[in-house]
């Protein structure tokens, strides 16, 4: 049995870890503007930012790949042994964004490095949710692990914070000029902190009781059929509702920076405030709602926010597209992302609690990152499309309320095992 100071610095570890990890994938998502004129130069813009876009969605067609394949490899190994694989891959990546040649020096063989180290880093990212969450939700005392789980979320919030603040630090203290020269790299070779800061904390974790546990048992790993014959309600419980929180997250929380700077024509350093401000409030509110959802269950939680995620989008982005200032892009993200963080309390631990200790890494990692691929890496590109093609600068509303639907038919399906003593 681990001592309270011992879990205590497995969870601080855990949570920095995850932090890092995501810090780089996003990054690249809040960068999107510099990083379109740079690497995919083309007669317009808009085709420009399109190119930029559908390279930020490629990498999510390794996530499912990713996901499963280090899912299955933390399912037999142990969630130590996943996530220290997971920061070299990371590592490796964003090393190669940080000090790629940009078009203009390169020419086409600058967009496929950037190509290369996007599919790299979707195959990371891809494992990290499930081998995070697992480990997260597993070190969890009883009647905690939605609080504890909620962490996950939370070092995916301190990542989205990071990126930010990068982005306004550089958008606000340097030059044009000096952005595209060298500016845009800063980020990217911050986040290259990952490789040995993630891999000291990581190779100082301990394996969870429950994974022991489990393998001395052992209980027969299914395959990737049998796991999706026998659990098809878990899978699909997952599904919908990672449809809607990744919906949420990578419009409210990735793309809104490029939507202020493209349809407001809100400087882009302003819209980093802004986003810095919400990211705030959803970073101090998750963990709440995670312990929230330990005391009223994880449904009545996450059906609250599905409803927030169905009403507030439209009429935020209509008051804002009527004045479009700093202070109402501000609120509005401070509204929104306060919406997001009573999702992301539970639902880290809702997902988790769909699947048996033994092929708990290997299901969160096929519904989720198959979700995401579908519905989250092509975000921008379909809400950018949508725009064009609808002629309304209010189309990203109508995505989100798609996924709130999903969301809903996703809660109807799932199990609620909050009171449950023993996460089998």
């Amino acid at each position: 049995m681990q001592t309270p100071t011992v879990a205590t610095r497995q969870i601080v570890a855990a949570v920095i870890g995850n932090a890092l990890e995501w810090y780089d994938f996003v990054v690249y998502g809040f960068l999107t503007v510099i990083i379109s004129r740079l690497f995919f130069p083309a007669d317009n813009e808009y085709a420009s930012l399109l190119m930029t876009m559908v390279t930020f969605g490629v990498g999510f067609f390794m996530r499912p790949v990713g996901g499963v394949l280090i899912g299955m490899y933390a399912d037999r190994h142990g969630r130590k042994a996943a996530l220290q694989l997971i920061i070299l891959l990371m590592t490796i990546s964003i090393a190669m964004i940080a000090f790629a040649p940009t078009y203009a020096a390169i020419g086409v063989a600058a967009p496929l490095i950037i190509l290369l180290a996007r599919l790299l880093q979707g195959m990371a990212t891809g494992g990290e949710f499930a081998s995070a969450t697992s480990f997260l939700v597993e070190c969890a005392p009883a009647g905690r692990r939605g609080f504890f789980g909620s962490l996950q979320m939370v070092g995916q919030s301190l990542a989205a914070l990071a990126g930010a603040a990068m982005g306004m630090l550089i958008t606000q203290g340097l030059s044009p000029e000096q952005i595209d020269s060298w500016g845009w790299r800063l980020p990217f070779v911050f986040g290259l902190l990952i490789g040995p800061v993630g891999l000291y904390i990581r190779r100082h974790l301990n394996e969870t009781e429950a994974f022991t546990s489990a393998k001395q048992q052992q209980i027969e790993r299914v395959s990737l059929g049998r796991l999706c014959r026998e659990h098809t309600r878990a899978v699909l419980a997952c599904f919908g509702l990672v449809v809607a929180g990744t919906i949420m997250y990578y419009v409210v929380l990735i793309y809104m920076p490029t939507y202020a700077k493209t349809q407001l024509k809100i400087p882009l350093g302003d819209a980093f405030m802004a986003q810095v401000a919400g990211l705030l409030c959803l970073t101090a509110a998750i963990p709440f709602f995670g312990a929230l959802s330990d005391r009223i269950g994880r449904k009545p939680v996450l059906m609250f926010a599905l409803v927030c995620y169905f009403v507030l989008p439209y009429p935020l982005l209509a008051w804002l597209q009527a004045e479009p200032t700093l202070t109402r892009l501000t609120l509005m993200q401070i509204v929104l992302c306060t919406a997001v963080a009573i999702s992301f309390g539970p639902v880290s631990t809702a997902l988790a609690e769909q699947f048996p200790v033994h092929m708990r890494s290997t299901g969160l990692a096929l519904a989720y990152n198959f979700a995401v691929m579908l519905f989250g890496g092509f975000a921008q590109l379909i809400v950018t499309w949508l725009i064009r093609e609808t002629g309304t600068p209010l189309a990203p509303a109508f995505y989100v309320m798609f996924g709130a639907v999903a969301g809903s038919v996703g809660v109807l399906f799932m199990t609620d095992r909050y009171k449950d003593e023993v996460l089998h």
